[in-house]
């Protein structure tokens, strides 16, 4: 059996009973990420460690991008007795408005070791470009 000493572990599970997120969370519970421009597009890193690729939904909207995920117990759970159970099951989910500048139509996802990368290119229309000056060359003197 494995043992821990914590003093905050009964207030913990107090507090998990009656917001009723104790077990099974059922509510979407937050996922931590990282946002960042690499050259012509940001890139978006999100931790969903234990989770597999048929259960992350990315879903754009408008400018809205989604991304749900769901930690599903392990095989074991139906025969095994738990005797420490502190990694959070359930739904998780995470929005991120996107600006206009960034082509939606174009998003890359890649999942490997636990980690969702999404790669979001600065569409066309943003990216700074210069403007040719059209103009006259033949001057009109004025006699007069």
């Amino acid at each position: 059996m494995l043992m821990r000493t914590d003093p905050f572990r009964e207030m913990d599970r107090i507090f998990q009973q009656l917001s009723g997120t104790s077990g099974t969370w059922s509510k979407p519970s937050a996922m931590p990420m990282d946002a960042y421009r690499e050259g012509d597009a940001y890139v978006i890193a999100f931790d969903l460690p234990g989770v597999s690729t048929e259960a992350i939904e990315i879903d754009v909207e408008r400018n809205m991008l989604t991304v749900k995920a769901e930690r599903r117990p392990g095989p074991k759970a139906d025969t095994a007795q738990m005797e420490l159970s502190e990694r959070p099951l359930g739904v998780f989910s995470r929005q991120v408005m996107l600006a206009d500048t960034l082509d939606t139509e174009r998003i890359e996802a890649d999942y490997e070791a636990g980690v969702l990368t999404l790669r979001i290119p600065i569409a066309e229309r943003a990216k700074p470009r210069k403007i040719a000056i059209n103009g006259r060359s033949d001057h009109k003197q004025i006699s007069g």
